[in-house]
């Protein structure tokens, strides 16, 4: 149990780079981690770190001994969290990300029904319009769209993400008929900036032809969040270019119209990511088979579709 231990502070202080917040996800002090990966190194006969006062790096030989031993200990440490869920029913603290308005619309109004199948699970949930280092900061699961894969994650598709233009129709009254993608141009724009990056991106709609042009509004202003940039637009201050999650209500009510319905910014896919493992961890695929159910029986694939 002792080597168990000892290869639990050695995996998580690899995945973070660091002995201090590996005690911190352990409940541990940093010294006990130190001394527990030390002890391991000495069983091993090798140096698994290269260690420095600033950083915590992976010897060959650590490098080496990580890929041998780190699904392994997944696996172990889901076995064991299965087995002692609550009368062999999903149980645990689950960890997910999500967008801060997304996951407020369509995510947390399933929540009650949720915990009415899944008592023993004690939701952690953050909002964040940013990717989290799913495995690094120990999620369970996150919701989000046009993430990088990294590797050790895998993600099932939940929606396409599609992005629309839309308009108040006294804007619309107001300003030059629109009639094909090249008259935008003469149009203000309330574009969307990356919350990653606080870049404006050069977008390219697609029709429902599948012809391309690229966008061309004139940049009015910027948001960070497509909710914003609805509620800005319903100002008849412009055309916003947002995310049709966040579209549909204002379509909905007709306090926003779409501008060009034939065409549509593709964006991938909206998706659930999780780390792969052998053994999911009931609460995780609990959660995962409970989204992709909602999704499906609400829906929102076809809802969330600019087509």
């Amino acid at each position: 149990m002792e080597t168990f231990s000892s290869i639990e502070c050695f995996v998580r202080s690899a995945e973070v780079g660091s002995f201090a917040e590996a005690a911190r996800r352990l409940s541990l002090t940093p010294a006990a981690v130190g001394k527990s990966v030390a002890k391991l190194e000495a069983r091993l006969g090798v140096r698994l770190f290269q260690r420095s006062t600033r950083s915590l790096t992976l010897t060959e030989a650590g490098q080496l001994f990580l890929g041998e031993v780190s699904a392994s200990l997944h696996t172990i440490q889901n076995a064991v969290a299965n087995l002692a869920s609550a009368e062999g029913r999903p149980a645990g603290t689950l960890k997910v990300s999500m967008g801060t308005v997304f996951g407020r619309l369509y995510i947390v109004p399933l929540l009650g029904e949720f915990l009415q199948r899944f008592p023993a699970i004690n939701p952690d949930w953050h909002f964040d319009n940013r990717q989290v280092d799913l495995i690094g900061q120990g999620f369970d699961a996150a919701i989000g769209g046009g993430f990088e894969l990294p590797q050790g994650v895998v993600a099932r598709k939940l929606t396409p993400a599609h992005r629309v233009l839309v308009a108040s129709a006294e804007y619309l009254a107001g300003h030059e008929t629109i009639v094909e993608p090249d008259d935008l141009k003469h149009h203000d724009g309330i574009l969307i900036r990356s919350p990653q990056t606080g870049r404006v991106r050069s977008w390219q709609l697609t029709s429902r032809t599948r012809q391309h042009s690229p966008l061309t509004l004139k940049t009015r202003m910027t948001m960070s969040d497509s909710e914003a940039a609805c509620a800005t637009a319903a100002q008849g201050l412009g055309i916003a270019l947002v995310s049709m999650p966040f579209a549909v209500g204002y379509l909905d009510t007709g306090t926003l119209q779409r501008v060009l319905p034939d065409w549509y910014v593709d964006d991938g896919n909206i998706s659930i990511y999780y780390a792969e493992h052998k053994l999911l961890p009931g609460k995780t695929r609990a959660f995962v088979d409970f989204i992709i159910e909602q999704f499906t029986e609400q829906g929102l694939g076809a809802r969330f579709s600019a087509l």
